[in-house]
C-alpha cells in the first residue's frame, strides 16, 4: 500500500471511559486525523457522559458495545463476543486497520485486516509490580488471555520501554513488543506557582500508592492535594489522614490545580507512562517521583526520586524542594524541557509509521532480534532483554 493510501487510512479503535484509555485515544485520534486518518471508535464497559460522547463524534464515528472489560469480569466466558463482535464492526465499517486497547480483545478475531495490540496495563505486570508475585488463584485465566490475544496480535506496542520488557518478562518467548511513547495536549505554562504539592490518580488502585503519599504528607512542609477518585468499582477505598482529598474533578479542574502547583509527585508503585507526571513536567513544575523503571527512564536528570515504599525519604524530597526555590526552578525547567518530546503530533507520526508498516506487511515478523530500529519513537524489546 503506498504512502498516500496509508495516509487515508480507516483504523477501528477500541476505548473505554472509565479510565486513562480515553484520553490516550481521543489525543491520538486527534493527531492521527491531522495527517488523513480516520478514526472507528467502539467502546466497551460503562458507558461515556454525554460530554464525552460529543468529544468522541468530533473526532471520529462512535459505537458502544454492551461488552465488559476483562477486568471487570471473574472468567473468560464473558468475555466469549467480544472478539467475534470486533469481528463484525471491522467488516460492518470497512476499517484498514483494528487498533485494540486492550490484549484480550483481540481473543476469537476472525478478520484477515491487520491488528494492533496497545497494553496500557495488565493484572500479571501489576502484581508483579505492586505485590512482588504472580497472579492469586483463579486468577490465572486473565494471563491465558492476555497471552493468546498478544500471540494473535500482528503487533504489539507499548508507551515505555520499561512496559515493554515487563511484558516481555509476564508473556515469554514470542511476545515483541513496539514502543510508541504517550504524549499530552496541555500546553506549555509559565504561570507563578503556589506552595502545593499537587497528586492525581485512581488512588482506589493499591498500584498508585495513595496510602504512602497521605504517610508522606503528614511530614511534609507544604500542603499536599490529592486529586482522583477514592472509590473504586469493586468497592475498593482509600481513605485519606493528612493530605487533602479534591476528588474526581473535570480535567479543566484538575489541571488548573496542576498547572498552578510548585510541586507534583507520583509515588506509583507500578506506571506502564505516567501522565500526570507529564502533565506536571509540561507545567513547568518540579517533580518528585516513586523511584521505579519507567519514571527513571522517562525523567532521570528531570526529577527527584524517592523510594516508593519510604514515605519518610518521599517527604524528604518534597521539602527539599519547598526549601529551595532555584532547584524547585531548575528541575522545573529540565522536566518541561523533557516534556517537549512527548508531543501529540510526535505520537501520531510514530503510531502512523506503525500501522503503516501493518498495511505494507512490512511489521509480520515479530521475532526480530531486540534492537531491531522502529520510526519515530518506537523500538522493539523482546523477552531477552
Amino acid at each position: 500500500m503506498s504512502g498516500a493510501a496509508r495516509q487515508s487510512a480507516r483504523i477501528l479503535m477500541t476505548l473505554d471511559a472509565v479510565g486513562g484509555v480515553w484520553r490516550y485515544a481521543m489525543d491520538l485520534a486527534g493527531a492521527l486525523k491531522g495527517q488523513g486518518t480516520a478514526t472507528v471508535f467502539v467502546g466497551l464497559g460503562p458507558g461515556p457522559a454525554a460530554a464525552e460522547r460529543r468529544q468522541a463524534q468530533a473526532l471520529g464515528e462512535l459505537v458502544w458495545l454492551d461488552q465488559p472489560l476483562d477486568w471487570m469480569v471473574d472468567s473468560a466466558d464473558a468475555l466469549s463476543q467480544v472478539g467475534p463482535t470486533l469481528s463484525l464492526l471491522a467488516e460492518a465499517y470497512d476499517v484498514d486497520l483494528l487498533h485494540l486497547n486492550l490484549p484480550t480483545q483481540a481473543v476469537g478475531l476472525e478478520t484477515g485486516r491487520p491488528v494492533l495490540v496497545v497494553s496500557h496495563s495488565c493484572v500479571t505486570t501489576w502484581f508483579a509490580a505492586v505485590r512482588g508475585s504472580g497472579l492469586p488463584p483463579g486468577w490465572g485465566w486473565q494471563a491465558e488471555r492476555n497471552r493468546e490475544g498478544l500471540l494473535r496480535a500482528d503487533a504489539v506496542a507499548a508507551p515505555s520501554h520499561a512496559h515493554a520488557k515487563a511484558l516481555a518478562r509476564a508473556y515469554g518467548d514470542g511476545i515483541c513488543v513496539d514502543v510508541v511513547e504517550n504524549a499530552t495536549l496541555l500546553q506549555e505554562t509559565m504561570l507563578p506557582k503556589e506552595p502545593r504539592i499537587f497528586a492525581a490518580g485512581r488512588w482506589w488502585d493499591e498500584g498508585k500508592n495513595g496510602a504512602m503519599l497521605d504517610r508522606a504528607a503528614a511530614l511534609a512542609e507544604w500542603p499536599v492535594e490529592m486529586a482522583g477518585p477514592l472509590v473504586g468499582p469493586h468497592g475498593q477505598a482509600l481513605a485519606l489522614s493528612h493530605a487533602r482529598a479534591l476528588g474526581s474533578l473535570p480535567h479543566a479542574a484538575a489541571m488548573a490545580r496542576l498547572t498552578s502547583a510548585a510541586i507534583v509527585a507520583s509515588p506509583s508503585l507500578y506506571e506502564p507512562f505516567g501522565l500526570a507526571a507529564l502533565e506536571g513536567a509540561r507545567a513547568g513544575a518540579a517533580l518528585v517521583l516513586a523511584d521505579i523503571p519507567t519514571y527513571r527512564e522517562l525523567w532521570e536528570g528531570a526529577a527527584l526520586f524517592a523510594a516508593p515504599d519510604d514515605a519518610t525519604a518521599f517527604a524528604d524530597c518534597l521539602n527539599r524542594l519547598a526549601a529551595d526555590a532555584d532547584l524547585r526552578r531548575a528541575l522545573g525547567a529540565a522536566a518541561q524541557a523533557r516534556a517537549r518530546r512527548f508531543t501529540p503530533q510526535a505520537q501520531g507520526q510514530a503510531m502512523s509509521a506503525l500501522y503503516g508498516r501493518l498495511l505494507d506487511g512490512t511489521e509480520g515478523d515479530r521475532r526480530r532480534p531486540a534492537g531491531t530500529a522502529s520510526a519515530g519513537l518506537s523500538s522493539h524489546i523482546t523477552a531477552a532483554e
